[in-house]
Order: structure tokens, then sequence, then C-alpha cells
């Protein structure tokens, strides 16, 4: 069968059905509605990978593992007009195949797995025997936590010079992940906007308690808001913590430096240089740099970028060795800190109840698909390019008759993300569940020959 939509006299989009060959069309008319997200489902959006990753290798034949699991995890659907759908489980990747392709759902929220099937939730509820068990530990960044330190965008916007940030967060908390919890399976996604999603997959991470997660998410503390203030920043005694040491060394001061500083302008205007000046415990100090600034408004070098001249000016005053004080040689640190730390939804990665939207959905708002991110290259990562939805079903109409031997996912710019999901992500997750539930049910077997041998 084959969807003809025509939309404000725009040209017609031709997709056809699940086995007929695409034709060629004219260009999809941009935006978002159910019948491009009905063509999306029906040919491109993952969903054996996806449950397969719900399922945690609990998918097989293998005696150890657990049928049920899947029936106790949480999906989510966002319908059309807002209509919010909760506690939907599925037997297998047939039922959950089929319920997206009909519902055709706006957004995929994930939630937690329970401690009985969702089915049967109503009878366990007012016992208190229907609770979360089990839930990836998840990170939640958005852009407009940034806005007191950004002056290219603001709210739910984001461009190339404000993105830089979001490498940031992904280079500081990917590190730390895994040299100082030991997390393995992690998964970066961007959220389709303005910001980006990780998800941590290990089973021990799976497994933490809401006390747990919280201690986690207080070891990245360093500020308690997002205002632009010293105040806020909680860099606690005469020395850093190892792990923020390694993040300003390695990643916040090169970025702040190379990038954040020229692209963002933080010094090239009184107001702006004055928010940062405010910063400087030593008032005279301060004074001396808004005199000096004050009247140099142009670089005596063109090459040189006023923003940098003027950095270098502040480090050396409050860094050199006149300044005796632990506070004034610190306040460069401190304000690198504020102004490219990871600002965290801390309440997002506490509660294992919360529920998150999934890779692979499309944005509603942007049209933008919630595509996977290499943290190994994030720096590379550019929201611009992601696929829309209405780029891919014209991908689709233009590439059908040239290539016939290639499958529909390969003929489009989403094929690389699902490719990157399954090698980078999902196959060695699937490779470590596999690895866990041979050895727990040997484990369980050689208990179970001791105790006959007695």
């Amino acid at each position: 069968m084959t969807i003809e939509k025509k939309l404000d006299g725009g040209d017609d989009m031709q997709i056809d059905g699940c086995d007929s060959e695409l034709q060629r069309a004219s260009k999809v008319p941009q935006g978002f509605n159910a019948d491009y997200l009905k063509v999306y489902y029906g040919k491109l959006f993952p969903c054996a990978d996806m449950f397969k990753w719900m399922s945690y290798g609990n998918d097989g034949r293998h005696p150890a593992c657990d049928p049920s699991f899947v029936r106790r995890r949480e999906f989510s659907f966002t319908l059309e007009k807002d209509i919010y759908v909760r506690y939907l489980s599925f037997n297998n990747v047939t039922e959950f195949e089929n319920s997206i392709k009909k519902e055709c759902p706006f957004k995929i929220d994930i939630g937690p797995v329970y401690s009985v099937d969702l089915a049967k939730r109503h009878a366990y509820a007012q016992g208190g025997g229907f609770t979360p068990v089990e839930r990836e530990l998840i990170f939640d960044i958005d852009m407009s936590e940034y806005d007191g330190v950004r002056y290219c965008c603001s709210g739910a916007n984001a461009c190339s010079d404000c993105w830089p940030l979001m490498t940031i967060a992904i280079k500081v908390i990917d590190t730390t992940l895994r040299d100082d919890f030991g997390f393995n399976h992690i998964l970066w996604v961007y959220s389709g906007r303005r910001g980006v999603h990780c998800w941590v997959c290990d089973s021990r991470a799976r497994r933490l308690s809401n006390e747990q997660r919280s201690s986690i998410v207080k070891y990245f503390h360093v500020y308690k808001g997002s205002e632009n203030c010293l105040k806020n920043l909680s860099l606690a005694g005469p020395v850093l913590h190892p792990f923020l040491v390694r993040s300003y060394t390695d990643v916040l001061r090169v970025h702040f430096e190379e990038k954040l500083l020229c692209d963002q302008k933080l010094l090239a205007s009184e107001d702006r240089y004055q928010k940062i000046l405010e910063l400087i415990p030593d008032k005279s100090i301060a004074d001396e740099l808004h005199g000096k600034w004050q009247g140099n408004r142009r670089s005596s070098n063109a090459k040189e970028d006023l923003n940098v001249i003027r950095w270098e000016q502040l480090k050396h005053v409050l860094q050199s060795g006149k300044q005796k004080g632990q506070g004034l040689r610190r306040c460069v640190e401190e304000i690198v800190f504020l102004y490219t730390y990871p600002r965290l939804d801390m309440e997002v990665s506490k509660h294992m109840s919360h529920l998150l939207k999934a890779p692979f959905c499309v944005h509603p708002k942007t049209g933008l698909v919630c595509v996977p991110i290499d943290p190994t290259h994030c720096e590379e990562f550019d929201p611009s390019t992601v696929p829309t939805l209405s780029g891919l079903l014209e991908e689709l109409n233009m590439s059908g008759a040239k290539s016939e031997s290639l499958n529909e996912l390969e003929r489009t710019s989403l094929g690389k993300y699902i490719k990157f999901f399954r090698s980078y992500f999902l196959e060695p997750l699937l490779k470590s569940c596999k690895e866990e539930m041979e050895s727990s049910y040997n484990a369980k077997l050689q208990q179970s020959k001791d105790s006959l041998s007695w």
C-alpha cells in the first residue's frame, strides 16, 4: 500500500507498503506527522535491537533466563494529542513491534523493571508489592541549564558554539563512570533537541538502590545551582579531588580556552567580563583588570583574539607569585568549572522510578532522531547533521530505484547509527549478560551438587 500525503500545497510524498519496491518521489515536505511516523516505525525503527537490549539476555532459551523479566519492564507511549499511556509491557518482540506500529507513538519512554508483571500490578499495589527492583543508572544533561554561561542561544535552542558544553559533559561523565566506578556498558544518546542522555547498563548499575544512586550523583556534585555565582561552587578542601583534577586538566581547561572562551566571547564586552570579574574575591585585583580592559577594546595584535588576551592577563594576575592566598590562585579553576562543568538533572539519576525517552525516538518538535553518540569521538558529533524524520523518508524514496540490493536501513543515514549501536553497545552488553548468566547458572548447579553430596 502506498501512503500519499499532500501538505500545504507541497509536493506529494510517496512511500509504499512493506514489501513493494519504493518509488522515486519528489522531496518530502519538512515536518512531523503521524503518517511519517508510520513509515519510520514500519521500516527503520530498530524494534528487535531495542527489545534485545531491554531483555538483557532473558529472551532466549537458556535455563537461567527469567521469562518474566521483560514483562516486568515498563514502557510508556505518548500518543497524538498528548495522550499519555503508562505501564505498558510486552511478552516478546513481536508484541512490542506490533504495538509500536499500531499505536505509532509520538514518544516512547522506558521505565524500571518492577517486582511483578505489570499486568498484575493492581493486585499488588495496595500491599506495597509493586515496586521498582531494577533500572539503568541514567543521566540527563539539558543545554538550558547552561543559560547563565552561554550567550549564543537560550532555552531549548543550541548551536555549534554552545554544543561543546555537551561534549564536555560526555567526556567528564563517561571517563569517571568507567575509571572511577568500573562501569563498561554505557550508551550516550542525543535527546533530539537540546541535550544528551546517558544509560549505564552494567548489571551492577541496574541493581543500585536509590541511596546508592544518590551517592554516585553526589560524587559528581560541585555546585548547588546553575546561577553564575561562585558561592554555588563547592570545591571543598585545599586540594581538589583527583577526579576533579583529571576533569579540569584533560577536559574542562582545554575546551574552555580553545573553544568556549572565543566562541562565546566571554570577555569581549563589559557586561560579560564584569560577570567573571565579580567572581574574583579580591576587589582591588578585579578593579585593576576592569580598568585595563575598559580602555582597551582592541588587540594590539590583530591575530590575537581579545578574549584570549584578557584571559591570559587574568590568569597572570591571579596565579603570579605575588598572590599568596589559596582562594585567589584557585579562582581561575573555579571560573573554568563554573562555565564548563556538567550540569546534571540530579533527580533523574537518584530515583529508580524515573522514565527516560528511548533511543531512536523522533523528537516531535524538531523531527530529529535521538541517535547514539560515540563518547570516544563525541567532539565530532554535530546535531545539525542528525537524521530527520522527513529526511529519512526522502532518502528511502530517492534511493529506492538505485539500491535494490540494499535493505531499507542501509539506504538511509540512520544506518550508521544503528550499526554503531549494535557493535559498540548492544553486542558487548549481551555477551556480558550471557557470561554472567552462565556463571550464575553454573554456580547454582555446583551448589546443588555440593548439597547432594552431603
